[in-house]
């Protein structure tokens, strides 16, 4: 990539390390093991590494921790204030209470509840305000004016950054013969602390950036030369729903990153269903996006190479989670919907129920309606079915049995 950084303005390799030591008896150390389902999928050697293991459930927990670590009596006496879309905010929520350390956050009202709910618990005063991000750090600003509280960003931010590359270090013993590492980007703090890490140790290790094709913060700026404020977007990956990255993390990715590419949102939530049957992990939108880009096929060159996706958080909302299965079993074949038009006489509807469960498919709903029928011929009426089967077969062969039975669908 280009690169318009000042010097001075890169993080040091020797400043991840102190972060490392700063911070080594407060994190564990997350694991980082060998997909055997995902490299068959995706025809690379994949290996996560599981940053939703934090206590907090993401990578977050790093740069927070270095942060305040870092304070001074007098900082911490004064007591933090933060913006957060969730992860970052239950990072600071959580070792401000273990260091004794007031915290207050502001938060996107549009933050998933389970966000909110564990920051609470984690002892930090909420603020909730504005749409997005970008509201929320302004009023964080504001804050930090009239209570003369220390301003912990959540990626624009030295020690932070620094605190993130601990994983690159991580990455670098666990599996020192990576050929590449494929990393989120929101604010880019995390892909700086790990890009840094990683390219001085072993820079022919390609770390490679991901961002939601909604909202290409990131790698707009890196072509641009500048940090630029986006369009609001809603993306499923709202852990990196940054509209404007930070000068700091620009010039790191600028210098140490290989590449950004993009996914869908269809991408990232058919990566965080992957993740969910196939590797029993539950990862949110952002801690997906890296593994879609892999099983997408959106990164060239990676065919038969060893490549670490970061899961870098797992903070989900059950509901999105729910929806996300059901759609997911719908393109699948798994769940199918269909309109069956019966007589309108006693026993038509066992009758066809019957047949269904016969068959074997299970049925979920049923919605019988003989009022609102409308334009349809009198002595029928129609039911919705919406069954649970094993498949795309399966559905074939129910349709064929219920048409031969003289039965007319509608789909």
């Amino acid at each position: 990539m280009s690169s318009p950084e000042p010097n001075d303005a890169l993080i040091t390799f020797s400043e991840i390390e102190d972060a490392r030591d700063r911070i080594r008896n407060a994190l564990r150390v997350t694991p980082c093991t060998h997909s055997e389902l995902l490299s068959a999928q995706s025809g690379s050697k994949v290996y996560l590494k599981f940053e939703n293991h934090h206590i907090t459930g993401s990578f977050k927990e790093r740069g927070a921790c270095n942060k305040l670590m870092t304070l001074t009596p007098e900082e911490r006496q004064r007591g933090i204030i933060a913006s957060s879309a969730g992860n970052h905010a239950q990072a600071v929520a959580y070792h401000g209470s273990r260091l004794g350390i007031s915290t207050k956050i502001v938060m996107p009202e549009g933050t998933p509840l389970v966000k909110i709910t564990r920051t609470r618990k984690f002892g930090a005063e909420v603020v909730l305000h504005g749409s997005d991000y970008d509201a929320a750090y302004r009023k964080a600003c504001e804050i930090e004016e009239e209570e003369g509280r220390v301003f912990a960003h959540p990626f624009n931010d030295r020690a932070v950054i620094a605190g993130q590359g601990t994983i690159g270090l991580e990455l670098l013993e666990q599996n020192p013969y990576l050929d590449a590492v494929v990393v989120a980007i929101g604010g880019g703090g995390l892909i700086s602390g790990i890009a840094c890490a990683i390219k001085e140790t072993n820079p022919k290790i390609r770390v490679i950036g991901v961002e939601p094709e909604v909202l290409t913060s990131m790698k707009t700026a890196v072509e641009k030369q500048q940090p630029v404020e986006m369009p609001e977007a809603n993306t499923l990956a709202d852990g990196v729903a940054v509209r404007k990255v930070g000068d700091l993390t620009l010039a790191n990715v600028s210098h140490y990153v290989d590449d950004i590419v993009t996914v869908s949102e269809e991408q990232i939530a058919n990566a965080i269903l992957t993740l969910l049957e196939q590797e029993k992990t539950v990862a949110e939108g952002a801690g997906a996006a890296a593994v879609a880009a892999i099983t997408e096929d959106r990164i060239p060159g990676l065919k038969g190479k060893k490549v670490c996706p970061i899961i870098c958080g797992g903070n989900i909302d059950v509901n999105v989670i729910a929806r996300i299965i059901e759609r997911g079993l719908v393109a699948a074949g798994r769940l199918w919907r269909v309109e069956v038009i019966i007589t309108d006489t006693p026993g038509s509807l066992a009758a066809v129920l019957g047949l269904v469960g016969e068959l074997r498919a299970n049925v979920l709903e049923v919605y019988h309606n003989r009022t609102f029928t409308s334009g349809k011929s009198f002595g029928t009426t129609h039911i919705e079915l919406k069954l649970e089967t094993r498949g795309e077969d399966h559905i074939a062969e129910i349709r064929k049995r219920l048409i031969k039975k003289g039965y007319q669908l509608v789909e």
